[in-house]
């Protein structure tokens, strides 16, 4: 029998793990990100059977660093151990500071919480911290390996389907394996095989940007004592990030107690990819930072060199920025298929949402799988929907407005108030709470649907997007367009801050 909601059930989404019966939904998830590892720990903390299939040999836990939103790790509250975890690898005791991108100090170092603080926001409740992402994911990875979680790995996903009529979905892999379950959560990124089954493929833009990451062991500062003395934590081995901002360009360095990371926004060189394994030459990085536009008069401080030069071989990926409109539509005509993460919606990797809202999806799915029950899987994922596309849409065109904050730093307007050398972190996305915005407004988009209203014109719960926005579609090719013109991203009507 489908689960009807109880005065009781508003605060189920408090239950640990055990506590949920068995929903008798058969869960398959494709693919081992953030979204995939989330929504297969969240599924069986809801009751629900998980399979995990995987394309490569092993989960994939390269990488640098990431901004971790709260509204994404609330869910934590409910896994104590990784809790723990989460809080032991974290950067919460973290300081920042801002450069130009010749040297000048801008900010000098401050705690994250009092640059909060003076940016309005409260620093007892932040609203996210760096993470590096290696160890987020080794944290996931076990957590799912130590629950029990079946994961086939070496399973290419080729093709997905759904049969209506069953009430299943499936997936065929390279192999010629057929896979079947109650739904399917399609999380293996852009390039996923579902685009077929939900409404065709998104195709990628070029930006006509990249981005050089490096990430490697803090023992590479000893190379050169002014750069280990130019990038050394704070006090009591306390993490820092520097923000560097200069013409059409921003970076940002983290030391912390055993790695050095450094991240640089540029014009493509030729030689990128969409890839963590496309690595570059130092040199390359050096002679870019000459030829990189605005930089006739000051140039990238020296300092910043010495450090592209100790960084070790083969460590420098060179990331070219893809852009792609939002899709129309992430699920199936039936509904027994659903894209989350990235294979629903992609950003920029510096917009500070994606690795945010992909954790958001998963936690969302599963709370709404648990509410509506395995009679009523179709209604559950339309419901998620409802939830999660016009956030998603905002948050998007909110990382474009962050992007060119950052790349065209106006420093008249930053000295006269600092907060515009920041991003913006309103609180419409980091106060939410996806699991429990499931729960309290479950049954109020199910009655929505049947009375026909349509999700852009949804008036019968709070909205988790800005108030007052009404959507509508909206292209990358507009928003170029309006950055060549020299106009500000016009984000729409709405509260945003």
């Amino acid at each position: 029998m489908p689960h009807a909601l109880t005065s009781r059930d508003s605060t189920m989404q408090s239950n640990p793990l055990g506590s949920y019966e068995s929903s008798g939904i058969d869960v398959l998830i494709i693919g081992t990100g953030l979204a995939g590892l989330v929504a297969a720990l969240e599924c069986i903390r809801k009751g629900h059977t998980v399979r995990v299939l995987e394309r490569s040999e092993s989960i994939n836990t390269n990488g640098d660093m990431y901004f971790m939103g709260l509204s994404a790790t609330r869910f934590l509250k409910h896994w104590p151990e990784l809790m723990e975890e989460y809080h032991r690898i974290s950067l919460h005791n973290a300081w920042i500071e801002t450069f130009k991108h010749s040297g000048e100090v801008i900010i000098t170092p401050k705690k994250v919480a009092d640059r909060l603080r003076a940016q309005g926001l409260d620093p007892d409740t932040p609203p996210g911290e760096f993470q590096m992402r290696p160890l987020v994911y080794k944290m996931f990875v076990s957590a799912v390996e130590r629950h029990g979680v079946s994961v086939e790995f070496n399973r290419k996903v080729v093709d997905y389907f759904e049969d209506e009529k069953r009430g299943r979905a499936g997936c065929v892999t390279a192999d010629g394996t057929t896979y079947e379950a109650d739904v399917v959560i399609a999380a293996d990124g852009v390039g996923s095989k579902s685009q077929k089954l939900v409404g065709g493929q998104v195709r990628a833009k070029p930006s006509g940007r990249a981005m050089w990451r490096a990430a490697f062991p803090i023992e590479h500062l000893d190379k050169n004592p002014e750069v280990k003395e130019a990038f050394k934590m704070m006090p009591n081995n306390e993490p820092i990030v520097r923000t560097w901002l200069g013409p059409s360009t921003y970076a940002l360095t983290l030391t912390r107690e055993d790695v050095m990371v450094w991240i640089m926004n540029h014009d493509v060189t030729g030689t990128e990819k969409e890839s963590w394994s496309n690595t570059i030459d130092a040199e390359e990085v050096l002679q870019g930072m000459e030829d990189m536009p605005g930089m006739e008069v000051n140039k990238w401080a020296p300092i910043f060199k010495d450090l592209v030069k100790i960084t070790p071989p083969d460590t420098i990926v060179n990331f070219e920025l893809l852009w792609r409109n939002p899709q129309p539509t992430w699920t199936s005509p039936g509904a027994r298929v659903i894209q989350i993460g990235d294979a629903a919606h992609s950003y920029l990797p510096a917009s500070g949402n994606g690795a945010t809202q992909a954790i958001e999806d998963a936690v969302s799915i599963a709370s709404c799988l648990q509410i509506g029950g395995r009679e009523n899987i179709p209604q559950s994922v339309r419901a998620h929907i409802r939830f999660r596309f016009i956030r998603n849409s905002c948050a998007q065109k909110l990382g474009f407005s962050n992007a060119e904050l950052l790349q065209d730093t106006d420093w008249d307007k930053v000295k006269l108030d600092p907060r515009r050398a920041a991003p913006k972190l309103p609180k419409w996305v980091w106060s939410h709470d996806p699991e429990a915005y499931a729960y309290e407004n479950y049954e109020k988009a199910v009655a929505s649907m049947k009375k026909g209203i349509k999700m852009e014109d949804e008036t019968g719960f709070e909205p988790n997007y800005p108030k007052g926005y009404k959507y509508e579609p909206w292209t990358i090719e507009k928003v170029m367009e309006d950055m060549r013109a020299g106009k500000p991203i016009d984000l729409g009507p709405g509260d945003w801050e």
